[in-house]
């Protein structure tokens, strides 16, 4: 199951150099995460301030 973010993302790119698929990019307003590549790995999740990392 990939992971998503919510809405709760404050865009402080702290999940960018975390994920090893590089599957996050930048969004309007928010960060996104490319399902397809992810891998579920939580990396994104661990480091998030806002908890807006999510299971899908």
């Amino acid at each position: 199951m990939a992971y998503r973010i919510t809405e709760e993302c404050i865009a402080c790119a702290a999940c960018l150099p975390e994920c090893p698929e590089e599957c996050i990019a930048e969004g309007d307003p928010v960060y996104l995460i490319d399902a397809a590549k992810c891998t579920d790995c939580a990396s994104c999740a661990a480091v998030c301030p806002t908890a807006a990392c999510v299971p899908a």
